[in-house]
């Protein structure tokens, strides 16, 4: 079965180091355009992390004119996502010819629909590859926010963002709100925290530094200053979400989850899952065997991964 996987920006070999690593897959690809890469014979199963939307049923289709290539488009299905690495101008016009999709950052909070988004490639002028069955409900698989670069302490309040949209679209999870409790590791500068404040919600934040002085007054956060992972649980108390974006060793950061599970199994959590070198596989699996997980990467994680464990 063929099966094309559409890489992160700038980690196509991680990609690759993934399909080797954690599926066994070390030949070569049958074919590379830009950073989407190409397998035939794969089992139907694989989906990489690594790869922002996975080509179901890739397919190659020949076509003489712009108006063609949107007409063979349409014939298949209705919402219809591109990724280019050349032919740039081509490919916006055939887009522009397409029922219109939203392609713009989105503002936080945002709603993703759960409707069916095909991608499609040119390989050349006349030729692309195209696949109805995609594994994201986002175009070309990757979500963008309109950034704020004047009230949030650090950029990495973008990946709370997404990871929370993720949760919702993935679990139909709601976003923390007004009344709820939340409890976050390693919380300074305060980027997760600015988030979590933002949507109403109470947070007590756990750090050996102090946040940004806007939220160290913020009436919504309570700051301890301390190692956030030898607090014991009963001393944060009950809470409705726990986040971490703290770097630490993934099976430190393991044992942390399963002690808070064995406190309160209904709490939500995410958590980056921060690589130190070499990626320990077998180690990724046993944050996936925990009952209610969802191991995700972001457009805004890097060399990481995000747990997502929610009611």
């Amino acid at each position: 079965m063929a099966r094309a996987f559409l890489a992160f920006p700038e980690q196509k070999n991680l990609l690759l180091s993934e399909l080797a690593g954690r599926f066994g897959i070390t030949r070569m690809p049958d074919a590379q355009y830009g950073d989407l890469i190409f397998f035939d014979g794969l089992s139907d199963d694989i989906t990489p992390y690594w790869s922002r939307t996975t080509l179901l049923d890739p397919l190659t289709f020949h076509f003489d004119s712009i108006g063609g290539a949107s007409s063979k488009l349409r014939e298949i299905q209705r919402n219809w996502a591109s990724y280019q690495f050349t032919n740039f101008r081509r490919a916006q016009l055939i887009q522009d010819k397409l029922p219109y999709i939203n392609l713009k950052p989105r503002t936080f909070p945002a709603k993703i629909p759960q409707s069916n988004i095909g991608l499609y490639t040119l390989i050349d002028a006349n030729t692309m590859i195209a696949s109805a069955q995609t594994s994201s409900f986002l175009p070309a698989g990757i979500l963008r926010f309109v950034e704020d670069h004047e009230n949030p302490p650090s950029r990495a309040y973008l990946k709370l963002q997404e990871a929370l949209t993720m949760a919702n679209l993935l679990n139909g999870t709601p976003l923390p709100k007004a009344g709820q409790r939340c409890f976050e590791a390693g919380a300074s500068p305060g980027g997760w925290t600015w988030v979590l404040a933002g949507l109403g919600a109470q947070v007590h934040a756990v750090d050996r530094a102090e946040l940004s002085p806007e939220l160290m007054e913020n009436p919504l956060v309570t700051f301890q200053k301390h190692d956030a992972f030898t607090l014991r649980t009963e001393e944060i108390g009950k809470v409705d979400w726990v986040f971490s974006d703290v770097i630490c060793y993934p099976k430190r950061l393991l044992e942390w989850i399963e002690k808070y599970l064995a406190y309160s199994s209904e709490v939500n959590i995410i958590c980056t899952i921060k690589m130190q070198g070499q990626i320990d596989w077998p180690l990724i699996r046993e944050f996936e065997r925990i009952d209610g997980s969802r191991i995700i990467h972001l457009n805004y994680n890097k060399h990481e991964l995000t747990w997502i464990h929610t009611r």
